[in-house]
């Protein structure tokens, strides 16, 4: 019996993604010193950034 193509992609890690998780917004805002890290804890609400 054979595995679908589709199943176990070995290059699943390196898709790249068009969605950035929090953490990874916040790291993008800082390094546009758009972040203050005393100021900012809001949870939503997040400007939008670009993908780098």
């Amino acid at each position: 019996m054979s595995r679908h193509p589709s199943y176990g992609k070995s290059n699943k890690g390196n898709i790249k993604r068009n969605v950035l998780k929090r953490y990874e917004r916040i790291d993008v805002l800082r390094k546009m010193d758009r972040w203050k890290d005393g100021e900012n804890k809001k949870v939503t609400g997040l400007p939008k950034t670009p993908i780098i």
